[in-house]
């Protein structure tokens, strides 16, 4: 790739980049979340039973005490409880409460709503070669750094 082709593709995903965090962030305000907040609770909500803390910070690949810390935040929404686990006093088990449930729809509403704005003007081909290169690409950055970054979001 020549210099001016690699200028242009830096430019074009650090606009989208941005771009489409501002966008995601303008829907989340809406729902009282800050964009990171929404994958979390949305994972959470998938086990019905709860997971702990150790167990949701390994699914986003991030680190314990930051699941810790972005919990802490979407605390005071009443989306989730945490209950003991049994048998290790150390843990505690997240559970999404029914409040927290009433809002994984809006969020998936928030999300087709914002990939409809982004890809919805072209067509299936060009949205599935779109979607196909930009996993691709994710894919070999994930090779290039921390495997705990970005796994989820």
């Amino acid at each position: 790739m020549d210099t001016s082709e690699a200028i242009r593709v830096n430019r074009a995903l650090n606009k989208m980049s941005k771009l489409y965090r501002a966008a995601k962030a303008r829907k989340l305000a809406a729902l009282g979340l800050h964009p990171g907040q929404d994958v979390m609770l949305w994972l959470l909500a998938q086990e019905r039973a709860g997971i702990t803390v150790s167990e949701l910070a390994a699914r986003l690949g991030i680190e314990p005490p930051t699941a810790t810390r972005s919990l802490a935040r979407l605390e005071g929404g009443g989306w989730f409880r945490r209950e003991p686990v049994p048998n290790d006093r150390r843990q505690v088990r997240i559970v999404v409460t029914e409040a927290g449930h009433a809002l994984i729809p809006e969020i998936e509403r928030a999300w087709a709503e914002l990939a409809e704005e982004t890809l919805g003007g072209v067509s299936a081909e060009q949205r599935e070669n779109t979607l196909l290169a930009l996993e691709q690409a994710n894919d070999r950055l994930r090779g290039l750094v921390d495997p705990t970054v970005l796994t989820e979001e």
